[in-house]
């Protein structure tokens, strides 16, 4: 398939745990697959997910316990006792029982179910071996983690968190541990489950002509199964704690800036097994997905470093980052970087000329355009080609909502703004979201994402997150009702009177 910025494209934002569950929960089924023919028949060729790795209680996808590994809770479980042949009830109370880090295990008296049933599927032996590098890790730190009562790793008991080098397991070490812990071995299966929905999601994607566009965090976890396993490619002491943890310094976002608490990477000490990591990150990352956002592309020229318990990330610094270094690496070992860098907020010109040296496409936001300035870089007059333009993130409100809450004078640039963008057959003025979505499509800019709560027209009560805030994020989600029969024809008529659809072909 081509990339997703060859040409003038139009993509949807929305995580998966938005989609409207099946009857026995997951969305990786149906209703993903329901999903994709929706925006394909609306115009859109790119989906646009956040992470989708494993979460812990926050539910935040930026929260992962692991960075190769699949979020159980994405799994249908109807489709995926289709798949192992095993009885739906039988594998539902399986996938249930699990908590917290493990996601979902084996139930009660049925360890070793899943493995066994996994093990009799065509393609499971050829997953093992691809995966086994990053599955056996990933399947140790969630068994121990659940069999320790769900504590971090540097409180397991002394002696038993056991030590798991990356990269060097196979598939017949996986097949003997499962072996020896039925329930490490139905960790694996459900691994297997979620690939194979995956697989089927990302094959029904490209044959409707839509792209996944993926995150990457830049950080992960201090209780992740990353760092319990190479904790070497962190900056740790010996008791596995940091001396300094992640963050930003005060921005739009927060006056406060923003305590992350991830550990960071040993860019000076182990240089080469954090590039390695970052390389074998990339590449399973990169065979989900066709486009990845870089999250915090700032970072990789300098990151902000805040001592371990610090209050507040005010009391951080600037460190210098291997960045162009990394990123030369990358693209020498795994050939083109389908990256689109994350350079929202304070940026300085050494991070604009990193990504620029590689050819990174930047974000564009257009909530942010309209302070009156004109030289504001959001401003669609000012927006490059090589870019991705929206008008919101999953960190903003929505457009609907942000639109409501402007003070008069900005509503007034806005409404002055958006005047060329006044939807056919209105007689004055600018109806919202629309006349910003229309804004984003006419843009220079090659690809425009957006959000499914704009597309919907809903308010600040579908915001997907508020930035430094902890609490009821991370829960919209939208029903299947709210998407009326006008909602394809309409935005696919956007999409070619801006471009961003390849015309049908008329034979006769």
């Amino acid at each position: 398939m081509s990339s997703p910025l060859d040409r003038r494209r139009a993509g949807v934002l929305l995580h998966p745990t938005s989609l409207p569950p099946g009857p026995a929960g997951g969305v990786l089924g149906d209703s993903a697959l329901r999903f994709i023919d929706l925006i394909a028949e609306a115009g859109f060729s790119v989906w646009q997910m956040l992470p989708v790795g494993p979460v812990d209680a926050s539910r935040s996808p930026y929260s992962s316990k692991s960075s190769f590994a699949g979020n159980p809770a994405l799994i249908d479980v109807n489709d995926a006792a289709t798949e192992l042949s095993v009885e739906t009830a039988m594998l539902a109370a399986a996938l249930r029982a699990g908590e917290g880090s493990s996601g979902l295990g084996a139930a009660p008296g049925t360890a070793g179910t899943l493995f066994a049933a996994a093990a009799r599927h065509e393609v499971f032996e050829s997953f093992l071996t691809s995966a086994a590098p990053w599955l056996l890790p990933w399947a140790e730190y969630a068994w121990r983690r659940e069999r320790y009562g769900q504590r971090p790793w540097w409180q397991w008991p002394a002696g038993a968190e056991g030590t798991r080098e990356p990269g060097t397991a196979g598939a017949a070490i996986l097949r003997s541990r499962a072996r020896a812990e039925p329930r490490l071995g139905d960790l694996v299966a459900v691994q297997f489950l979620f690939e194979l929905q995956w697989r089927r999601l990302r094959a029904q994607a490209q044959a409707r002509g839509v792209q996944l566009f993926g995150d990457l965090p830049f950080y992960t976890d201090h209780d992740s199964a990353d760092t319990w396993a190479e904790r070497r490619v962190f900056a740790l002491d010996a008791s596995g704690q940091p001396e300094a943890v992640a963050g930003v310094p005060p921005d739009y976002f927060s006056a406060e800036g923003q305590l992350w608490g991830n550990p960071l990477f040993d860019w000076q000490g182990a240089r080469e097994q954090v590039f390695d990591w970052w390389q074998r990150r990339l590449a399973a990352q990169l065979a989900r997905f066709d486009l990845l956002r870089l999250d915090h592309f700032r970072a990789l020229e300098a990151h902000w470093a805040v001592p371990a318990g610090a209050e507040t990330a005010r009391d951080g610094h600037w460190r210098p980052t291997p960045g162009h270094a990394l990123l030369a690496h990358l693209r020498e070992t795994l050939g083109a970087l389908p990256l689109v860098a994350e350079d929202l907020g304070t940026i300085t010109p050494e991070v604009l000329a990193l990504r620029d040296a590689f050819e990174l496409p930047g974000m564009l936001v257009l909530q942010f355009a309209f302070d009156g300035s004109p030289d504001n870089p959001y401003l669609p007059a000012r927006h490059p080609d090589n870019a991705v333009v929206y008008t919101g993130t999953h960190d903003n409100n929505t457009t609907l909502g942000w639109f409501d809450a402007l003070d008069e004078h900005t509503r007034g640039l806005v409404h002055s703004a958006l005047e060329p963008y006044r939807p056919p057959g209105e007689a004055h003025g600018v109806s919202m979201p629309d006349a910003l979505i229309r804004c984003a499509y006419a843009s220079p800019a090659r690809l425009t994402v957006i959000p499914m709560q704009d597309l919907l027209g809903l308010g600040q009560a579908a915001r997907m997150n508020i930035p430094g805030v902890a609490e009821g994020n991370w829960q919209w989600g939208f029903e299947w009702a709210q998407v009326d029969a006008a909602f394809g024809p309409h935005w696919r008529e956007v999409a070619e009177a801006f471009g961003r659809i390849e015309p049908l072909t008329v034979t006769g």
